[in-house]
């Protein structure tokens, strides 16, 4: 049994800004904040708080990177993101103060119904301060990352993650602890 796509909608996806507005990012991401050649995290961060990003003191992203809508986007202090990173942000993604977001990760707040009729489905995304999303993970929508996790390279975080744990996979499985507990 298959669906037909053609009758596949938007789901409980709303847009919180006019196509204009849209079009407009769409070539400023693609021209000024997805582009190796301007190594300058004051621009990016101009250009996203300019389009609606809450964005923390001293937070950092020199490199190319991608974000779908910066009105969903809050960052608190202090916040590294990575080469490459791919914010695809349909619902809002809330970032703590100083979170390390490596290079080549994946954080998207949507999906499709995929047994029914392939709606689009969308969920925030939080993750907590101090948090360490190392490079090339995927974290899906609906999930939070709590105050000082760990996830290793490589994995695919579809549920939400404890506070304190190193957490390795495909499913995301907890492997141990983060900082010995008990300290300050």
């Amino acid at each position: 049994m298959s669906i037909d796509l053609s009758k596949a909608g938007k789901g409980n996806y709303v847009s919180r800004r006019p196509f204009w507005v849209q079009l407009i990012w769409f070539f400023i991401e693609a021209t000024v904040i997805d582009n190796r050649l301007i190594p300058s995290s004051a621009v990016r961060i101009f250009l996203l708080r300019l389009f609606g990003a809450t964005i923390g003191e001293g937070c950092l992203c020199p490199h190319a990177i991608r974000v779908k809508y910066p009105w969903n986007l809050k960052i608190g202090d202090r916040v590294w993101i990575g080469d490459g990173v791919w914010i695809y942000n349909q619902d809002q993604i809330t970032i703590g103060s100083d979170v390390c977001i490596s290079q080549k990760t994946f954080l998207t707040c949507g999906s499709h119904e995929y047994k029914t009729n392939m709606d689009l489905k969308v969920a925030p995304i939080v993750i907590g301060d101090g948090a360490w999303i190392s490079s090339m993970c995927v974290v899906q929508m609906g999930v939070t990352i709590g105050c000082d996790a760990l996830v290793t390279p490589l994995s695919v975080v579809h549920r939400s993650l404890d506070a304190n744990g190193i957490f390795s996979g495909n499913p995301c499985k907890r492997i141990g602890d983060r900082f010995p507990l008990g300290q300050d």
